[in-house]
């Protein structure tokens, strides 16, 4: 793949910001979008915007296709058994609180245990929080090893018989690790336990196949690889969702309704409540076939070699701090760090000045601050349009940045 050929597909890339050429290193937050998804939710609002499954008129029904065709795109997309498996839903934070509000309130109990992680993003832990509280259960941490990784050891030692959820973020968004889901997985299953992951910072960046991973739900963001924001996708194994009722009432979800009783739709609609969202589901569709025509093996080995260029030349510097794994291949594309003596929000005004974006502060991830026994870090991310000449930029910039906190102090 060609980096800087697919940086001109990006729009938004070709400007100047603060009078210097946009370096974009934010994409764990977000990323940027293609003139393909761009053109298809342009293409929808302009020719054929209308509700879905509610009518036999034409703009109706090129709609509906359109996005019941993204669904079934999304489950090649990861593999999933049908397409019934395939909920859509706001983002990664609406569908782990569709489970946790669903599948942990009927199946939970006084005694039981819910296991997830230090490193785990806000989303992955105050539903737990809150259905722990609700039911009695007990929420569990797993502990991470010195450079911020999980130990299988460690995961054998804290799920045991009476967890009955684990639930893992597949990719860290503030140190890069890749957890091994499918052992910790199987680990669950002979725990009787079921298996929760946050694919928010893997599905963009990485080959996702649910039946592989045999994991039981599945939560990821649209936002995050290269589509429209408010979407997103739940996916969860066909018994388990038969058997939970839905956390959203209303329209579009229902079967029969009676003045005091009603009844759900079947797999997937039950858990889509009110007019869904349509474009988001399109425009998330023609990103699925952006990455699927570039390849998400080229894409995670751009990335990584992006990593691995960017931990040297950052190592370089004097005073950098570098948080999680330092060997190349346990580490996603991105970097997270912080200078002696400068806060990184500082680090990130700077760099801003230099048309520089990155990120600074906890990254919704404050129990992962306190163990790290940082208050905030910056983070650059990286994603299919960044070249290493954003990163010799990025390192240039953090050398200013240094040198003019040196001098000011």
């Amino acid at each position: 793949m060609n980096a800087r050929e697919i940086r001109e597909l990006f729009p938004i890339l070709n400007q100047e910001v603060n009078g210097s050429p946009l370096v974009y290193l934010d994409s764990a937050a977000t990323s940027q979008k293609p003139v393909q998804v761009i053109e298809a939710l342009d293409k929808y609002y302009r020719e054929y915007n209308s509700n879905v499954h509610r009518g036999v008129h034409t703009l109706g029904t090129r709609a509906t296709d359109g996005y019941e065709g993204a669904r079934e795109k999304v489950r090649k997309f990861i593999n999933a058994k049908s397409i019934e498996e395939i909920i859509f839903t706001r983002g990664t934070t609406t569908a782990i609180n569709t489970v946790a509000a669903s599948y942990g309130r009927d199946n939970l109990k006084e005694g039981d245990e819910i296991v997830i992680s230090y490193m785990e993003h806000h989303s992955n832990i105050i539903p737990w929080q809150q259905v722990a509280k609700q039911t009695g259960a007990t929420l569990k941490y797993i502990d991470l090893q010195e450079d911020g990784t999980i130990s299988l050891d460690t995961v054998r030692e804290t799920v045991t018989e009476n967890t009955k959820i684990v639930s893992i973020m597949q990719v860290s968004n503030v140190l890069g690790v890749m957890n091994p889901i499918k052992e910790i997985a199987e680990i669950a299953h002979q725990n009787g336990a079921i298996m929760v992951v946050d694919g928010a910072q893997s599905a963009p960046h990485m080959k996702i196949d649910v039946q592989d991973l045999n994991c039981d739900f599945l939560a990821f963001s649209g936002h995050k690889m290269c589509g429209p924001t408010g979407i997103g996708v739940l996916y969860g194994k066909k018994a388990l969702l038969e058997k939970m009722e839905p956390v959203e009432f209303g329209g579009e979800m229902i079967d029969f309704v009676g003045l005091y009783e009603s009844t759900w739709k079947e797999l997937p609609w039950k858990f889509e409540g009110g007019t869904p969202i349509i474009a988001g589901a399109i425009g998330l569709g023609a990103a699925i076939d952006f990455l699927n025509e570039i390849g998400l093996d080229n894409i995670e080995k751009h990335e990584h070699a992006l990593a691995a260029y960017a931990m040297d030349k950052m190592s370089q510097i004097d005073g950098m701090t570098i948080y999680g794994p330092k060997e190349a291949g346990k580490r996603a594309g991105l970097v997270t760090f912080n200078i002696d003596d400068v806060h990184p929000h500082d680090v990130a005004t700077v760099l801003d000045a230099e048309g520089i974006a990155v990120r600074a502060g906890h990254h919704c991830a404050q129990p992962l601050m306190k163990w790290l026994k940082a208050s905030a870090t910056a983070r650059a991310s990286f994603y299919l349009y960044n070249t290493e000449e954003d990163i010799d930029k990025l390192v240039a910039g953090l050398v200013k940045t240094k040198e003019y906190f040196s001098d000011v102090f």
